[in-house]
C-alpha cells in the first residue's frame, strides 16, 4: 500500500478537519453519557460527505480517513456505516445505517432508515418505519434503540452476507481508530496538567511508557483499517478488526487508570469515547470471532501480501 494521500485526499482531510474542529469541545454544561451531534450530522449531510466512498479520487480510504476523524469528536453521529457499509447494500438504502445482532439493543437504531439485522451467520435488513423502534437507556455514550419483535426482516444473500460483514469489520476499525486517538489525547492533556508529588505525572516514567505502548497500538489500528479500506480483501478487514477490538481494551483499561477517579465522572469527557469504545468491542462476535475470520483468511492464503 502507498502510505502518501493524494492530493484529493489531502484536500478531503483538511476540509473533514475543518468541519469537525467546530465540534472539537464538550459543552462545559453537559453531564450525561451520550452526546450527539445533530448540527455536526446536517454539516455532513449538506456537504454530501456521507457519500465519500463512492467517489473515485477519494474512495474507501477517503471514507476511513473522514470516520476516523468525526470518531474523535465528542459527539457522538452515525459516520461509519453509512460511508464504508452503505456503498455496499441494495437498493441504495437509506441513512443513517445501524446494526442490531442476535436482538441485542444497537447504536443509533432508534432514529435509523437502514438496520442491519445478524442472526447467526446470516445478515438481513430492516427499512424500519413509525414504531419499529424504541429507545434504550444506555452508558454506551451513544443513543441506542431496539427493533421490535414484528418487524420484517430482508435476507441478504451469502454473498452479499460476506461482502457486508467485511465492511462491517473496517467500519468497526476505521471508527475505534478515531476513539482511541481522542482517548488517549484527552488522558496525555490531564496527566500532563496533573500534579502527584510536586511533578506532573505525565513526567514520571512509567505512566509516560505506558502511554506511549498505546500510541504504538493506536497507530496500528490506524493503519490497519487503511490497509483494509485500500486492498479490499476479507483478510485485511479481519486482521484489521481485531487489532482495534483487542488494542481498545488496553487503552480504555490505562487511560482510565491513567485518570483515576476523575475518569469515572461525567464531567470529564473520557468516557465519551471509552464507554463507545465498550459497546464496539462487543460487535460482530468480538475479538474471538474476528481472530477465527484472521486464522480462517490470513493463515489459508487469503492475506494480501501487496
Amino acid at each position: 500500500m502507498d502510505f502518501n494521500l493524494s492530493g484529493d485526499q489531502e484536500a478531503l482531510a483538511s476540509a473533514v478537519d475543518k468541519i469537525a474542529g467546530a465540534f472539537a469541545a464538550k459543552p462545559t454544561e453537559f453531564h450525561d453519557f451520550a452526546l450527539t451531534g445533530g448540527a455536526l450530522e446536517r454539516e455532513l449531510e449538506d456537504g454530501d460527505y456521507f457519500n465519500i466512498a463512492t467517489v473515485p479520487e477519494w474512495g474507501p480510504i477517503g471514507a476511513v480517513m473522514a470516520v476516523d476523524r468525526l470518531a474523535r469528536c465528542p459527539y457522538a453521529v452515525e459516520t461509519a456505516l453509512s460511508m464504508l457499509v452503505r456503498p455496499h447494500l441494495p437498493n441504495d438504502a437509506p441513512r443513517p445505517v445501524t446494526l442490531v445482532e442476535h436482538g441485542r439493543p444497537g447504536r443509533f437504531v432508534a432514529g435509523a432508515k437502514t438496520v442491519l439485522v445478524i442472526d447467526g451467520d446470516n445478515i438481513g435488513i430492516v427499512y424500519p418505519s413509525g414504531g419499529d423502534t424504541q429507545r434504550v437507556e444506555s452508558i454506551f455514550a451513544y443513543p441506542m434503540g431496539r427493533l421490535v419483535d414484528t418487524v420484517t426482516v430482508e435476507p441478504l444473500s451469502i454473498s452479499e452476507a460476506a461482502v457486508v460483514r467485511q465492511w462491517l469489520q473496517v467500519a468497526i476499525a476505521a471508527e475505534i481508530s478515531g476513539l482511541i486517538q481522542a482517548a488517549i489525547a484527552s488522558t496525555v492533556e490531564h496527566i500532563s496538567q496533573r500534579k502527584q508529588f510536586g511533578r506532573p505525572l505525565g513526567s514520571f516514567q512509567a505512566l509516560r511508557h505506558r502511554m506511549a505502548e498505546c500510541a504504538v497500538l493506536a497507530g496500528g489500528v490506524k493503519w490497519l483499517a487503511l490497509k483494509a479500506a485500500d486492498s479490499a480483501a476479507p483478510a485485511d478487514a479481519a486482521l484489521a478488526a481485531y487489532h482495534a477490538q483487542d488494542s481498545a481494551v488496553r487503552i480504555a483499561y490505562e487511560c482510565h487508570q491513567m485518570l483515576a477517579a476523575m475518569g469515572m465522572t461525567l464531567e470529564h469527557p473520557l468516557h465519551l469515547w471509552t464507554y463507545r469504545l465498550k459497546a464496539l468491542v462487543s460487535e460482530l462476535g468480538g475479538r474471538s470471532a474476528q481472530a477465527v475470520s484472521v486464522a480462517a483468511g490470513c493463515f489459508n492464503g487469503g492475506m494480501d501480501t501487496d
